[in-house]
């Protein structure tokens, strides 16, 4: 029998829902929305949910990540429920239960632990540079060293950790036996769309819609080889032309973009960015923060330039340092791999309804 949690609604307003107790359930987002099945019916039954506080049903659903939040079902809304929003927030919640570390939720809830999150890493970052005696080769090999050993443990510890959690509430839970023959066949579903998102092309076929989607894509590949040549090519400490000229324009190509979106969020042009959460800010910021801080540190290294600005350095190193203990693990940074392994779930749960 499902068990019914009558406090549910004040906890996804925390999460950053608004107005979706105004529902009256007519429907009119599920029919509006371009990638709702008969099969994948929302937003309208994930509003239901919400309201008679369904806890373990949302827990179980991969519905959440299947909308991509293009905001017709909020604009189009006869009661102003803000549905788009309510989905979005979901998400939120939905990573806080996935996460067994439990910072998720408290990061989403409370403005003050992020803030106090950023704070200490900064302090350990002035730390390590003032303890090591801001010698500039160390501060900088030890930070490249820092961003190889952020990347596995984060993994290992944290991320996998968590995606066995997401599987074990999507599948296990609900009781979907799926062989390993399934599993291996609907793996490319995981990787198609971790690398294109291509399901955003689903939605409403607006221009607008399209170049999204295409900024989204070229800022994935962009962030995916900036980190690839970063860490794996040394890319403050090599000699090779072609490296340094391809991280110049993976970093710029990162801020570019990420100040669009920005501006975006100030504008707040569409939908999608009418209610900006603070863990939206802090990711396209940080995420700027890190393409800016990074070309610039590059620039300096190859003007001969970096030792009497390596405060700048220190900067690059807090940023990255920030981005990589606090966001990619517990902010938004997560819905990219959640919502990968979520169509991937859904694939595997498809394949054995059809069995």
């Amino acid at each position: 029998m499902p068990t019914i949690n009558p406090n549910f609604s004040d906890e996804i307003i925390r999460f950053g829902a608004k107005d979706f107790n105004l529902c009256f359930n007519c429907g009119n987002c599920t029919a509006i929305c371009s990638l709702a099945t008969n099969d994948d019916t929302f937003p309208r039954e994930l509003i239901r949910y919400s309201t008679l506080g369904l806890e373990d049903e949302l827990k179980s659903s991969l519905k959440p990540w299947l909308c991509y939040y293009c905001g017709e079902c909020s604009t189009d809304c006869p009661r102003q429920a803000n549905p788009g929003e309510l989905m979005m927030s979901l998400r939120r919640w939905l990573t806080a239960q996935y996460d067994w570390t439990g910072l998720s939720g408290l990061l989403y809830k409370h403005l003050w632990t992020y803030i106090l999150g950023m704070v200490l890493v900064l302090g350990a970052v002035i730390g390590l540079s003032y303890f090591s005696g801001y010698s500039q080769s160390e501060v900088m090999h030890i930070g490249h060293l820092f961003e190889m050993v952020a990347i596995a443990c984060v993994f290992s510890f944290i991320l996998l950790p968590n995606i066995i959690r997401m599987w074990y509430f999507t599948i296990l839970r609900p009781r979907i036996k799926a062989s390993i023959k399934t599993y291996a066949i609907t793996l490319k579903e995981l990787f198609v769309h971790m690398f294109t998102q291509k399901r955003f092309l689903g939605c409403e076929p607006t221009r607008e819609n399209k170049m999204r989607w295409l900024l989204h894509l070229v800022l994935v590949f962009g962030y995916l080889s900036l980190l690839f040549t970063t860490v794996f090519l040394d890319w403050f400490g090599t000699s090779s032309k072609f490296i340094i000229w391809l991280g110049y324009f993976e970093s710029a190509i990162i801020f570019i973009i990420t100040f669009l979106f920005i501006q975006k969020r100030l504008r707040k042009v569409d939908a999608m960015h009418q209610h900006s959460q603070p863990s939206d800010w802090f990711f396209v910021i940080w995420l700027f923060l890190m393409g800016l801080t990074a070309f610039i540190v590059r620039l300096l290294v190859d003007v001969n330039a970096i030792e009497d600005l390596f405060w700048i350095y220190v900067i690059h190193l807090t940023v990255l340092a920030q981005w990589a203990l606090i966001i990619v693990p517990f902010g938004k940074w997560t819905h990219f791999l959640y919502r990968s392994f979520a169509m991937y779930f859904d694939s595997i749960q498809k394949a054995v309804n059809k069995e």
